[in-house]
C-alpha cells in the first residue's frame, strides 16, 4: 500500500502461477476507487473492495490472465468498464462483460478528483493501454500492464515487427514524455522507475526482446 499525492495505491498479487498484479486506486478526497486489471481470484478482490463500492475497472489488455475476475467484480459493483479500443471486443468475447468506454491514446479516466491519462502502447496486443497519474504535485506514477517491465518491454511472442512497434511506442510515448523520477507499476512483478530503465533502451533494441 502506498500513499500518493491525491490517491492511495493498493497492490495485490493474485494467482501464484501467473502472479498478476491488481491495483486498487482510491481518491483521497472523495473515496471513489478504480481497479486496474481484475486479473483473478475474485473472492480476494471482493474482500479487498469490501462495501465501499468501485467506480470503474480498467483492463490494460486482452490477455486472459488480466481479466478472469472482471465479470465477478463488475457483477458485484456495477463498475464502469474500460479497455483499449482495439482490444475491447476480445475482452468482451472472453469475459462476457461489455466494455463501457473504449480508450484511445490521449483519453482520460476520472474517478473522484483523480484524472489518469491514457497512453496507447500497441505491440504486446493491439489495444494495450498504460495509465499515468501526473497532477503536478510530485513525480508521475504509471501503470503499464504488460507493455513495460523492469528489464524490458512486454513479450511480442517472437514477432520482430511487433517488438519494434512496442519498443518504439514505449520510447516515444513513455520515456519521451515522462521524467526519470516516474515510478511505474507493471502487470506482473516488481515496480521500477523510468530512470532506472532508461540506460538499457539501446540494449533492449539490440537484443530484440
Amino acid at each position: 500500500m502506498r500513499e500518493l499525492p491525491g490517491l492511495t495505491l493498493t497492490k495485490l498479487a493474485v494467482d501464484p502461477e501467473m502472479s498478476n498484479n491488481v491495483y486498487l486506486l482510491r481518491c483521497r478526497a472523495t473515496g471513489e476507487r478504480l481497479m486496474v486489471d481484475a486479473a483473478a481470484e475474485p473472492e480476494r478482490l471482493l474482500e479487498l473492495l469490501g462495501d465501499d463500492g468501485l467506480a470503474g475497472v480498467v483492463t490494460t489488455h486482452q490477455h486472459w490472465d488480466h481479466h478472469r475476475a472482471l465479470a465477478a467484480v463488475v457483477d458485484a459493483t456495477g463498475a464502469t468498464t474500460y479497455a483499449g479500443a482495439p482490444d475491447a471486443d476480445a475482452v468482451t468475447e472472453q469475459t462476457g462483460v461489455r466494455i463501457d468506454r473504449r480508450l484511445e491514446h490521449g483519453d482520460t479516466v476520472t474517478f473522484g478528483e483523480v484524472t489518469l491519462g491514457v497512453i496507447a502502447l500497441a505491440g504486446h496486443t493491439p489495444g494495450s493501454v498504460a495509465l499515468v497519474h501526473d497532477d503536478g504535485s510530485g513525480a508521475p506514477h504509471l501503470w503499464t500492464g504488460d507493455s513495460l517491465f523492469p528489464g524490458g518491454v512486454g513479450s511480442t511472442f517472437g514477432d520482430a515487427a511487433a517488438f519494434q512497434q512496442l519498443l518504439g511506442e514505449v520510447e516515444t510515448k513513455v520515456f519521451g514524455t515522462l521524467p526519470d523520477a516516474t515510478t511505474f507499476y507493471p502487470g506482473h512483478g516488481d515496480d521500477s522507475t523510468l530512470g532506472d530503465e532508461r540506460p538499457s533502451l539501446a540494449d533492449w533494441r539490440e537484443r530484440g526482446w
